[in-house]
């Protein structure tokens, strides 16, 4: 064999290694699924939060949707659930997390970075199986600079009310029943009727019927605000700037979270917010917050969905996705910062200290939290139309409903045992 034909040989056989090992190495490439994530956020906050995960250099595919929890419940029985799953409902993933579809994120952040109401132990087991990537204010109402409302309880005429939603209705009107128990009842009857405990029916009770009366006595002062209410989303016209600067009727308030901002358009920065205890029907003083958050949940267990929560959950992705994300967007992670103006400042000291209660809809296992909001869009629809709203019949229809609830979960599961904190 001549030297010239052992170079060739030698380059053939090299050629073909190389050529073997790219065909292996694009086969395994292939192989390698981009991490699925399903959350709400759409259009602009989409497009940032895509930005995020970019920068976390971990392929992925995001869904957003506004009808989120019937797109992850077909996802769950077509046997096909995103690795990561980002919602509010933490009642929801509870019952995920007890039907042992979700995976512990005990390894991936570390919970005295949040603290209590936000960490997820829950099971006897105590592992975590959720953590909060964005956080929410609630108990609050939003108004126009230079308008700010007097002291006292304000009148229907002054209200912004929308009861819409693409996805699940009537979730405003349960934020006006919540803030109303919370604040007139205190934070310790709250958490045990949100999480359904202390031997109480408490959908029958005192405290909870108050609260409704005072709303739909509230609602009665108008019918037609009432009417125009159930027919309107509660973020506005789509090319508008959200209900508080496009006010039907004259309206100067809105019962809104600290993510109304949003909605407001070129007019946000005219928007100003207070604590709304002095002004719910009966008035009174500020007894405590309802807050929310977006939470984070694990279906997939690869090593890369893993790395992607520990990367979003970390104090440097919560800082990052803030910056991002601009105003509005606040971490409950108790290492990041807010740098802003006082209405952001005023945010800030709210989520981070005081009393404080999770949303008690999104605590509620699905069934309850549905029948709640079914509850209130029917007593909205009945004041409306000049009718009795029925309210005990009502209640006691959520009660059956708790009643089910409760007897199937006796002895225990992964709902959480802490609602609220007064850190």
């Amino acid at each position: 064999m001549t030297r010239r034909f052992k170079v060739l040989v030698l380059a053939l056989v090299m050629l073909l290694v190389t050529a073997g090992s790219t065909v292996a190495l694009w086969a395994r490439h292939d192989r390698e699924e981009p991490v699925t994530v399903l959350g709400t956020w759409t259009a602009g906050q989409a497009d940032r939060f895509e930005t995020l995960l970019r920068g976390f250099g971990i392929p992925f595919r995001y869904q957003g949707t506004a009808a989120q929890r019937e797109v992850l419940l077909a996802k769950v029985q077509a046997g096909e659930p995103p690795d990561i799953v980002i919602m509010p409902g933490i009642g929801e993933l509870a019952e995920y997390a007890d039907q042992h579809l979700l995976e512990p994120l005990d390894d991936l952040y570390d919970p005295r970075e949040y603290g209590a109401p936000w960490m997820s132990a829950a099971s006897p087991s105590d592992h975590l199986y959720w953590v909060p990537v964005k956080a929410d204010l609630k108990s609050v109402v939003w108004y126009r600079q230079g308008a700010a409302p007097a002291r006292g309880p304000a009148p229907l005429r002054s209200w912004c009310l929308g009861m819409g939603d693409d996805g699940a209705s009537g979730w405003p009107g349960t934020d006006w029943i919540e803030d109303l128990v919370l604040q007139r009842a205190g934070p310790h009857v709250y958490e045990q009727w949100a999480r359904g405990t202390g031997g109480t029916r408490w959908w029958r009770s005192a405290p909870v019927r108050a609260a409704w009366d005072a709303w739909a006595g509230l609602l009665r002062q108008d019918r037609a605000a009432a009417a125009h209410a159930l027919l309107t989303d509660h973020r506005g016209d789509p090319d508008g700037n959200g209900l508080l600067f496009d006010a039907w009727g004259g309206c100067t308030l809105e019962h809104q979270g600290s993510f109304a901002p949003s909605f407001y358009g070129d007019e946000a920065d005219r928007a100003r917010m207070t604590d709304s205890a002095p002004l719910l029907p009966g008035g009174g003083p500020v007894r405590a917050h309802e807050v929310t958050g977006d939470f984070a949940a694990l279906f997939g267990d690869s090593p890369r969905a893993r790395a992607l929560i520990r990367r979003l959950a970390s104090a440097q992705g919560q800082r990052r996705w803030a910056e991002l994300a601009g105003a509005g967007v606040f971490s409950a992670n108790r290492r990041v910062t807010v740098e802003g103006g006082p209405v952001a400042r005023g945010i800030a000291r709210r989520l981070g200290a005081g009393p404080r209660c999770l949303d008690a809809s999104d605590v509620m296992a699905p069934a309850v939290r549905d029948a709640f909001y079914e509850a209130v869009l029917l007593t909205l629809a009945r004041v409306a139309a000049g009718q009795d709203p029925g309210i005990a019949g009502l209640l006691q229809d959520v009660q059956r409903v708790q009643d089910a609830r409760s007897a199937h979960t006796a002895g225990g599961g992964a709902a959480p045992r802490t609602v609220c904190s007064t850190e």
